[in-house]
């Protein structure tokens, strides 16, 4: 009886390093700085996209929108809140912005008011279908498309704005 699970956790372990590796190789292709990779802090502006770490495994994204960040919360509220907030239960104790090759935050027109108007609603949240991720792009590009890792939110940055990601620190 060991034999099967053993073999079975070694599929597990060598799907996962699959993924963590394809995952790289998608980050690779899009972001030229990854948060915690530059020291040179950038104020951001309304409209900005910005992460933070969970525990060094995941990122959670958001949109800056006068001096406070607005998030997809796990529970499914759509809620604004300040940066000490953001990273409060969360490993990560910096903010980082992303920013073009120019280390200028990238903002898309309407992206800050698409946010704003879902404040104080309710989506349904799955960590899989519908994260913050998710929430990010379709503020930046009015899309309900899934998207489940960071990669993939590089990756559509990457492509929306044609260039690579620099995520610097905020200044505030």
């Amino acid at each position: 009886m060991p034999a099967p699970l053993l073999w079975l956790g070694a599929g597990v372990i060598a799907m996962l390093a699959g993924t963590k590796y394809s995952n790289g190789k998608k980050l690779e292709q899009s972001v030229s700085r990854l948060p915690g990779n530059s020291d040179e802090k950038v104020k951001p502006i309304n409209g900005a996209v910005v992460t933070c770490g969970i525990y060094g495994l995941f990122e959670h994204t958001g949109i800056w929108v006068d001096g406070n960040i607005l998030e997809l919360k796990g529970n499914g509220l759509i809620r604004g809140i300040s940066p000490n907030r953001f990273l409060q239960e969360r490993s990560g104790d910096e903010i980082y912005v992303a920013c073009g090759g120019n280390n200028t935050p990238l903002i898309q027109a309407g992206t800050a008011d698409r946010a704003v108007s879902q404040l104080f609603s309710y989506s349904e949240y799955d960590v899989i279908k519908n994260n913050c991720h998710k929430f990010v792009w379709q503020c930046i590009s009015g899309e309900s498309n899934p998207l489940t890792r960071f990669s993939e939110l590089n990756q559509k940055l990457a492509e929306r704005f044609d260039t690579t990601i620099h995520w610097h620190p905020i200044d505030e």
